[in-house]
């Protein structure tokens, strides 16, 4: 009898070994991992390209996300703007942050979270002597080429529709030419005002090159938002990630990582 108890012992012990390992791969299963394209160049917004840990505001607040949700496993790729929305339509990438706007073409061609991931802050970098700050001042100044299609361009291309009495000569481009060395520009006196988002680390040129250049009071601000491959999978991903994010910025993380990386209050902005 005492070997026939020992080797029911044995038996249920085994069973219930076999049951908890299944419970572990079932669990470990339904962990979804969710690819993920950051910025590469827009230090502090986001940087760090592939083979590299994505850093920054939004790759912070990606993780800070990434914890409420358990579920997913987010993997962070730092890729080229172009590249972010090109992967995200074919679906090599689950999402993609890079201080988007929310536009009805991407309405309609992704999911968007109705929670914001933070705030874009449009502002004029001019020369300190310029006595340039505010968009008014810009009539009949030398602006840098702003890329066509792009969320300066349109501003630009609003704010003339709505003051058609104040002429403002902005030029689209495509030259693709890094901010830093468009600063520059406008130090030397090649251009006498810079249009751009402050999330993009301007200031951190401005300070570092020592830069004669100041930055003007917010002229516009837009939310940005996180973008998800439209299908019917990421529909449940869509309300998870919008609900975290609401719920970092009523617990004032997103105020604390505004801050450590872009040292102004930026969520007090998001609408």
């Amino acid at each position: 009898m005492p070997a026939i108890t020992t080797l029911r012992r044995l038996v249920v012990t085994g069973g219930v070994a076999i049951a908890l390992m299944a419970s572990g791969a079932n669990a470990a299963d339904s962990v979804r991992t969710i690819k993920v394209a950051t910025s590469a160049e827009s230090k502090p917004l986001s940087w760090g390209a592939i083979g590299v840990e994505p850093q920054g505001y939004e790759p912070d607040v990606l993780r800070a996300v990434n914890t409420k949700l358990p579920q997913y496993k987010f993997v962070l790729e730092g890729a080229a703007d172009i590249a972010q929305e090109t992967g995200l339509v074919t679906g090599k990438y689950d999402m993609a942050t890079g201080g988007y706007y929310k536009a009805p073409a991407r309405s309609k061609q992704f999911l968007i979270p109705d929670s914001p991931i933070g705030a874009s802050l449009m502002k004029i970098y001019s020369r300190k002597d310029s006595n340039i700050n505010g968009m008014k001042d810009l009539v009949g100044k030398n602006i840098v080429p702003v890329t066509a299609g792009g969320g300066v361009y349109k501003f630009v291309t609003q704010w003339q529709q709505e003051h058609p009495g104040d002429k403002i000569d902005i030029k689209a481009s495509s030259a693709g030419i890094p901010y830093p060395d468009r600063l520059k520009e406008v130090q030397s006196g090649k251009y006498d005002a810079l249009i751009l988002p402050s999330n993009l680390g301007e200031q951190t040129v401005i300070d570092n090159q020592k830069l004669n250049i100041q930055a003007s009071e917010p002229v516009v601000t837009n939310n940005t938002y996180v973008l998800i491959h439209k299908s019917d999978q990421n529909k449940a991903l869509n309300d998870d990630v919008n609900n975290a994010l609401k719920a970092l910025k009523d617990d004032g993380t997103l105020d604390k990582l505004a801050q450590k990386w872009f040292g102004e209050p930026v969520v007090k902005y998001m609408k």
